[in-house]
């Protein structure tokens, strides 16, 4: 098993400190599979108020089998919510700059939970079910997201946190090939699109499974109950194309993949525009407004922001970390907000918010990484090519 220095060396998202590894001790809490990660030999770290495998045989090793066959990621950590009641496609429209009108029964789609002033409080994923929505947020805010959502909720739509399920994602190219021996329904699994997902049984067993996930991979999401969980854990992972896969391999996949982490790459002090994560405002709210942040986010989607995200290849082997200033010539122009080493690219890459002049790709800039001065490239995003399994695909 690799040691901590290749953990620095990929990712430092999920960090590991001596207290953090062994038996679980009082404050993080476990998921329904956490005696089946240690058996399996996974690395346990506190992450989101969770313990959780950062890695089982190395983080380097996890990434290329994603990217060749197909990982197994346990991400129940994050919060899955029921929304339903009279008027509640309404009330979720004027919480979210989302279009519901456009959303099909089964269709998911990404959205953006905003503050008043127009700051990113979380990202989200939004389904239709038959008599309501699904929602997926992110672990370490599901719980001020409850808050938030039931604050401006009308009492006549209820909020269900379902908090007996556990969420599980199938990723990479041979996703579909191990999955779909194990699963019935009304429909087959070829029939799920890109960010589209149905129920099915799965080991005999109730699962909803959408064609999505935070890889940039073909894949798949699989909602089950707690209590089946290590069942079907283990169901998936006895296929040959799969190994289980952990935080640290979750993490360098979604950098390749151009997705930003919450926390990190957005906040509450970063705007849409700036995050360019502008497809998260569908494109009848960006006219109509009526959703928090609206009287800010509309002016700036037409003038532009201050700053901008933006991937950057570096130079050399040394990967730069979060917080890393990134210069032009001796100016400060921005700062790091995801950086690791590549697996696929054999590079150092990273995210940043860099002054919108400076954004444009092959701007040639410095990034200071601990008092060394390393050359770094603008660069269009992702930087490895989506492989999603989209509608008339073959």
């Amino acid at each position: 098993m690799p040691d901590c220095a290749e953990i620095d060396f990929v990712s430092d998202t999920y960090k590991i400190s001596p207290h953090e590894t062994g038996e679980a001790q009082a404050g993080p809490l476990t998921l329904p599979l956490d005696a089946w990660h240690r058996a399996r030999g996974g690395r346990m770290v506190a992450f989101a108020g969770y313990w959780m495998p950062v890695q089982y045989e190395g983080i380097i090793a996890e990434h290329l089998w994603t990217r060749a066959h197909a990982g197994f990621f346990d991400v129940s950590h994050m919060g899955q919510l029921y929304i339903a009641g009279e008027g509640a496609e309404a009330a979720i429209e004027a919480v979210l700059p989302i279009d519901l009108s456009t959303l099909p029964l089964g269709g998911v789609r990404y959205s953006l939970l905003l503050d008043d002033n127009g700051g990113i409080l979380d990202d989200l994923m939004v389904t239709r079910w038959g008599s309501g929505f699904y929602l997926v947020v992110n672990g370490a805010t599901k719980h001020d997201d409850i808050a938030h959502l039931r604050a401006n909720l009308p009492e006549a739509v209820s909020l269900t946190h379902l908090a007996d399920s556990a969420l599980f994602a199938l990723q990479g190219p041979e996703a579909f090939a191990a999955l779909a021996p194990l699963v019935g329904g009304e429909h087959p699994l070829s029939a799920l699109s890109f960010m589209r997902g149905a129920s099915f049984t799965l080991g005999g067993m109730e699962a909803w499974i959408s064609r999505s996930g935070y890889t940039g991979e073909d894949g798949f999401e699989i909602a089950v109950p707690a209590e089946s969980a290590a069942a079907i854990a283990d169901l998936i992972c006895a296929q040959p194309q799969v190994k289980p896969i952990g935080l640290g391999a979750r993490d360098s996949l979604r950098l390749e993949a151009g997705l930003p982490l919450y926390g990190h790459d957005m906040t509450p002090d970063v705007d849409p525009v700036s995050a360019d994560l502008l497809f998260g405002i569908n494109k009848r709210r960006r006219g109509d407004g009526g959703f928090p942040g609206a009287n800010r986010i509309l002016p700036l989607i037409d003038t532009g922001s201050v700053t901008r995200r933006v991937g950057l290849v570096l130079e050399g082997r040394m990967a730069a970390r979060e917080g890393a200033k990134v210069l032009w010539g001796e100016a400060e122009v921005g700062s790091v907000t995801s950086g690791g080493f590549s697996p696929s690219l054999e590079k150092p890459i990273a995210m940043a918010t860099v002054t919108a002049e400076l954004a444009q790709p092959g701007t040639q800039l410095i990034i200071d990484v601990r008092g060394r001065k390393i050359a770094a490239t603008v660069t269009p995003m992702p930087f490895v090519p989506h492989r999603y399994h989209r509608k008339g695909a073959a």
